[in-house]
C-alpha cells in the first residue's frame, strides 16, 4: 500500500496493479518536482523519509480514507534521495466503483499525506544554498 523508494516511480506499472474488475474509477495523482518556490528557482530536491513510520501514518490515513469515503482500494509510492526538476516525486492512487468517491478519497489521502507522513524535503537554489522545507 506504500513504498518509500530511490527508484523512479514506474506509473504505468503501479496503474495495472490498481486496476480490478470492481473498480469503475481509479483517480491518481502525480506530484512532479518543479523548477521554482516562492520565487526561487529550485535545481534539485532531496527526500528523505523513515519508511516505517511512514507506511504506518499512511496505513492509518488509508484506513481513514475507507471510513469516510466509499473506496476499493489505496496505492502511494514516495521518492526519496535526490531528484530533479521534473523527477515524478509522488504517486497516489485510489480504486472506487464510482469516480466521486476516488476524486474525493485522492484529494484527502494527499492531503493528509503532506502534513502527517513523516517525510522531508530540502530545496537546493540556483544561487548554490538550501534549505528543508517545513521540517520540524
Amino acid at each position: 500500500m506504500f513504498t518509500l523508494t530511490e527508484k523512479p516511480i514506474d506509473i504505468a506499472a503501479l496503474n495495472r496493479e490498481m486496476r480490478t474488475s470492481e473498480s469503475g474509477a481509479l483517480v491518481e495523482f502525480t506530484g512532479i518536482v518543479r523548477s521554482g518556490n516562492q520565487g526561487r528557482r529550485v535545481t534539485a530536491l532531496e527526500y528523505e523519509g523513515a519508511e516505517d513510520l511512514a507506511a504506518a501514518e499512511f496505513g492509518r490515513i488509508a484506513d481513514e480514507a475507507r471510513a469516510s469515503f466509499s473506496i476499493l482500494g489505496v496505492r502511494c509510492a514516495h521518492r526519496v534521495g535526490r531528484l530533479a526538476p521534473g523527477d515524478i516525486a509522488v504517486w497516489v492512487g485510489v480504486t472506487a466503483v464510482h469516480r466521486d468517491a476516488a476524486f474525493a478519497a485522492c484529494q484527502f489521502l494527499v492531503n493528509q499525506l503532506k502534513l502527517r507522513v513523516p517525510i522531508w524535503k530540502k530545496e537546493f537554489y540556483a544561487e548554490g544554498d538550501s534549505g528543508w522545507i517545513n521540517h520540524p
